[in-house]
């Protein structure tokens, strides 16, 4: 799906011990399966129904959401960072579609 872009927020700076606060946003085009089309017919559900972190390899948060998640997810929460590492970021689809970004959080 093209019109599908996670952002990520991570802070500019941060050391060894911090507690960071991470945001995540996910353009994409949420349908909760409870509207009809105009011919009466369901269009079928199509959400982002999980989320995932892992910090340095980490699973920090996992996440499952339902119908009622908003059309374009946003999270926040904060992870304690110990040392410089790889966030990946990874939403799952009801259509079978996977959306991963990666971010680099360098400590000063």
């Amino acid at each position: 799906m093209s019109n599908v872009r996670p952002r990520i927020r991570l802070p500019r700076s941060a050391r060894a011990g911090d507690v960071v606060q991470v945001r995540t946003l996910i353009s994409h085009p949420m349908e909760t399966g409870n509207r009809r089309d105009p011919d009466g017919n369901a269009i079928p559900r199509h959400i982002i129904n999980r989320f995932t972190c892992e910090y340095d390899g980490k699973l920090v948060l996992d996440v499952d959401m339902g119908i009622s998640v908003a059309a374009n997810p946003y999270m926040e929460f904060d992870v304690k960072v110990d040392e410089s590492a790889e966030f990946v970021f990874t939403w799952y689809d009801d259509d079978g579609s996977i959306y991963t970004e990666t971010e680099h959080l360098e400590l000063s």
